[in-house]
């Protein structure tokens, strides 16, 4: 692969997710009870031989960082590569400042010191499979100053909310970036990913700082579609961008369909995360479960459907959980029955025997809370 250096940037303050985010980044959100979210873009990095990654966090740390630690889990060369974390100096007076514009400028001699000669950035807060190194090699072979992923689906008028979009031409050049307004079905979804040579990178990033402390990437880059040749690539496969509560709650039910795990899922391209050695689940002959997706260090003993369990919940007997995403550490007492829920790390259900939500607006039970 040419020289690369990987960038994993942090979400906007467009982006909110009720009640998960209040206790850590979306980086550090559980997927499918066993990885986080950003350990598909690291993944991504490290599997295209990207070995240099900086990952940038803007918010409620601690959570992100303990998953992290040093990057070896994430197969990343131990003499040349390193996984470098790097925190933005937001003063937290107003969320309009906190852009990635801002956090870059913050660190901009981390990246003025890098010697790769290209970036390619990729969000946390989105999950995908792609091979870097051959959309690098596109982006080479293209000529092109700029190129963008997306990702093309027909359903934009209920999803992708908070997301951009791409115009392009005819011949797959983008002639704008907007914001998703539900306007229309189909519409080509901007992946936050790009790949530019690093001076560009680091003349987009002073460019913006002097025109507005408001700007953001996709900004500066769409006031630059005139003047410079920005291409878009369409990405394959599954894709899922977490931007509410809704969008977690679903791209996580998805997984339960073998075939979609297998549109992410590639032995050949394996997602790495921090292990946790724990001993096998626990199936109580009073256990029932139907289509769904158990972690390790479970003890089910109630019935369990169409649901993601993390690691080392307590379902017990009598409970029924169904339609649910519950998260690790996780107890669900006897005879309570839930449905189109989100259950946060540790929550204990216990005293409210029936809580059922909405699928279209799934419910969410608090972190550490009793209920």
């Amino acid at each position: 692969m040419s020289s690369a250096l990987g960038i994993v940037s942090f979400s906007g303050s467009h982006i909110y997710v009720e009640g998960l985010q209040d206790y850590r980044s979306i980086g550090a959100f559980s997927f499918l009870g066993r990885y986080r979210a950003i350990d598909f873009p690291i993944s991504n990095m490290t599997n295209s031989g990207i070995d240099r990654i900086q990952v940038y966090i803007n918010q409620m740390p601690r959570s992100l960082v303990e998953h992290l630690g040093t990057g070896r889990h994430y197969n990343i060369n131990s003499k040349r590569g390193r996984l470098h974390l790097l925190f933005p100096l937001f003063n937290g007076s107003n969320p309009i400042y906190e852009t990635d514009i801002a956090a870059y400028m913050n660190n901009l001699p981390c990246i003025e010191n890098a010697h790769d000669e290209y970036v390619v950035i990729a969000p946390n807060y989105m999950i995908f499979k792609q091979d870097f190194d051959e959309l690098l090699q596109k982006h080479i072979d293209s000529g092109a100053d700029i190129t963008l992923l997306y990702h093309t689906v027909d359903n934009a008028r209920e999803a992708y909310l908070n997301c951009d979009m791409l115009t392009l031409n005819r011949q797959k050049g983008v002639l704008s970036i907007d914001k998703n307004r539900g306007n229309a079905k189909n519409r080509n979804i901007f992946m936050d990913t790009y790949v530019m040579k690093r001076e560009l990178f680091i003349e987009l990033i002073q460019k913006a700082a002097k025109l507005s402390s408001m700007y953001t990437l996709p900004q500066i880059i769409n006031a630059t579609c005139e003047d410079l040749d920005i291409r878009g690539v369409a990405h394959r496969g599954f894709f899922a961008a977490i931007t509410d509560l809704k969008s977690y709650y679903d791209s996580n039910l998805s997984m339960i369909d073998a075939k979609t795990r297998e549109s992410l899922f590639d032995e050949d391209w394996p997602i790495y995360t921090r292990t946790n050695d724990s001993c096998p689940s626990h199936y109580f002959d009073t256990a029932s479960i139907n289509t769904s997706i158990v972690s390790n260090g479970c003890l089910i003993k109630g019935a369990v459907e169409n649901s993601i369990v993390g690691r080392g919940c307590t379902i017990e007997n009598g409970a029924v959980v169904k339609n649910c995403v519950v998260l690790h550490g996780s107890h669900i007492g006897e005879n309570v029955h839930i449905e189109n829920q989100i259950i946060d790390t540790f929550a204990k259900v216990i005293h409210g025997q029936e809580i059922i939500g909405a699928p279209e607006h799934p419910g969410y039970i608090r972190k550490d809370d009793l209920l």
